[in-house]
């Protein structure tokens, strides 16, 4: 008889398995997708493409590879998220105007300031930058925790060993399911300064106050510079881990020869494209909503100081005008921070005493696990010399020893009988070349022992 069908139909709350399904899947999108480690300030797809880097051997002393080659690496053994969000990430990582020091060393169209797309990944080449190799210093060190990849065949590291601050260098900026992170990006020198205060603190035995910090990374450091106005919200941000961040752009009020006045843009907020800053003003002049702005263009070259040039009429005042600049476009713009990132598996808003602490428990971690895998590593090689050493003393037995067994397996078991040596010891005694004159000072005949191949000795 068959088995009912309706007997495997089990009866559910579709309120509560709608919640825990809902539930399992932001926390996936939180910790696996969008928001940084505070360790590494990475995200999941940024560590993979550095560690795939990493695999290819495309270290910053070596050539630049294909974009398509480090995509299909990534890819196919850490990263199934598909090639879009891997070649996104890895252009992000490579475009100066994003991040404060670039992770990746660029050959090709990765983009523009003025946000224009990058090339194809078939027409572009990266490698690591030389503070990406920074990143993954020590990492075959037993620095860091491994954990099987999506398909349980390679093994991928949990976080990088991540020798300087790079979530607060770098910044981050995320979108998860009901949260999101905004971290602006900072002066490495002043970060590093900052580590040294807390360091210095904790030698000295008292804790370190934010108070401390804040006349050392006195504020964000953006990447394509402009002004930030004021520091309530640096401080705001730096205490609670929230804060709003005025930027406003660089500009300069220049006469012209026909008596006009100009407005040379110089540099823009961070994020702010030049195309859409041009874009809006002319659409403001249209309306009607700014009156004496009589043409406006790109700027941007080589040789040219400016980005965006501005040229009002005679009659009107250059510094109203760029007031009305300021306020209906985003030569004036806000960065809303939102310090959030992943701590120990959870979302945590911290401040800044709170991530430099997270950084510098995380490298205390790295330096002693990279100097117990080196002790062990000497401890290792100690071991070997001393049954080296004792076996110097009963070379012309030894020898024997070995010119007697029939192969090497019954030659290490003989020599572990006799003079007490370990299998480790025993193996380094079996896989010396016994024919070099300056290993025991006295020749050998040449003859191969029976049974021995490879690479077995001569006696």
């Amino acid at each position: 008889m068959e088995p009912n069908i309706f007997d495997k139909v089990q009866d559910v709350d579709l309120k509560k398995t709608m919640e825990n399904a809902y539930i399992d899947y932001a926390m996936s999108v939180i910790v696996s997708r969008a928001i940084p480690d505070v360790r590494d300030g990475l995200k999941p797809v940024q560590r993979r493409v550095l560690y795939a880097l990493q695999s290819l051997g495309v270290t910053p002393d070596k050539k630049t590879k294909k974009c398509a080659t480090i995509v299909g690496e990534t890819m196919g053994k850490y990263h199934p998220h598909g090639d879009s969000s891997i070649y996104g990430s890895l252009v992000y990582m490579g475009q100066p105007w994003s991040m404060r020091h670039v992770l990746i060393d660029k050959q090709g169209n990765f983009g523009s300031e003025d946000g224009d797309s990058p090339a194809a990944m078939r027409y572009t080449e990266a490698k690591m930058s030389r503070l990406a190799g920074e990143m993954l210093a020590g990492i075959n060190k037993n620095t860091v925790d491994f954990m099987p990849n999506f398909s349980n065949e390679y093994e991928e590291p949990v976080v990088l060993p991540s020798r300087f601050p790079n979530l607060l260098v770098n910044g981050a900026t995320g979108i998860a399911v009901g949260m999101s992170t905004n971290i602006p990006p900072h002066n490495l020198r002043e970060v590093i300064k900052g580590v040294d205060c807390i360091i210095d603190n904790k030698i000295a035995g008292r804790k370190t106050e934010i108070e401390e910090l804040l006349p050392i990374i006195q504020g964000p450091d953006f990447p394509t510079g402009a002004t930030i106005l004021g520091k309530r919200g640096i401080e705001e941000a730096y205490r609670t881990g929230r804060g709003k961040i005025k930027m406003r752009a660089i500009c300069e009020i220049e006469p012209m020869h026909n008596g006009k006045n100009r407005i040379l843009v110089k540099e823009l907020p961070y994020l702010v494209y030049r195309s859409r800053v041009i874009e809006k003003i002319a659409e403001l002049v249209k309306d009607k909503r700014i009156d004496g702005i009589t043409y406006i263009h790109d700027a941007a070259g080589k040789n040219s100081k400016a980005k965006i040039a501005i040229e009002c009429r005679k009659d009107v005042n250059p510094h109203v005008i760029l007031n009305q600049l300021y306020k209906h476009t985003q030569l004036q713009e806000t960065f809303g921070v939102i310090m959030l990132c992943i701590v120990r598996g959870e979302p945590k808003i911290l401040n800044l005493l709170e991530i430099l602490e997270e950084f510098l428990a995380h490298q205390i971690q790295v330096v002693t696990r990279r100097t117990q895998y080196d002790l062990q590593k000497c401890e290792d090689r100690a071991h070997i010399l001393e049954g080296l050493l004792k076996a110097l003393d009963h070379i012309d037995e030894i020898v024997a020893i070995i010119r007697a067994a029939k192969n090497v397996e019954e030659a290490k078991q003989n020599l572990i009988t006799r003079f007490a040596f370990t299998e480790v010891q025993a193996q380094a005694i079996v896989d010396m070349r016994l024919r070099a004159p300056h290993r025991f000072g006295k020749r050998t005949s040449g003859k191969r022992v029976p049974g021995f191949t490879g690479k077995d000795c001569l006696l």
